[in-house]
């Protein structure tokens, strides 16, 4: 299997299990759309292999992703992401708050008024958006919702 779709982009560090890291890795390719609900997804060895990580620790990664009903395993189908809306949005929603707990504990050291704030961050994130859709957009792409 090609190392293709994301999966090089991990990067491990010492604060968190590595397990939980690759679970983690699942909920942000499922937000940002690379993972799509009842995609099949790779075996728990292949997953060992592409992130160069333990099998034991991607079949415990695994086994949390489906007690997290993240992702389902049937039978001896592939693992798939799960369909179920209300766990895709739960993961969605708990990226969103943990990114914006983050920012709002770093701009707190900060004097600025909530109008002001909010006016810079929606610049910043179609400044973002605009940068990462002109690539896309030069290759016959177009931007994303």
């Amino acid at each position: 299997m090609r190392t293709g779709g994301g999966w090089e982009e991990v990067e491990f560090n010492s604060r968190e299990p590595v397990y939980l890291q690759v679970v983690r890795h699942f909920k942000e390719m499922i937000v940002a759309g690379r993972l799509e609900a009842g995609q099949a997804i790779p075996s728990r060895r292949e997953l060992g292999t592409l992130l160069k990580i333990n099998p034991n620790t991607a079949q415990r990664s695994y086994k949390e992703m489906e007690e997290r009903k993240l992702i389902v395993t049937e039978g001896n189908s592939p693992s798939r992401i799960t369909q179920d809306d209300a766990v895709l949005r739960t993961i969605r929603a708990e990226l969103l708050g943990e990114a914006v707990d983050a920012f709002v504990a770093a701009v707190r050291k900060v004097d600025v008024p909530v109008d002001e704030l909010l006016e810079l961050v929606k610049n910043k994130y179609i400044e973002a958006l605009s940068a990462n859709s002109a690539p896309a957009a030069a290759e016959g792409g177009g931007e994303r919702p």
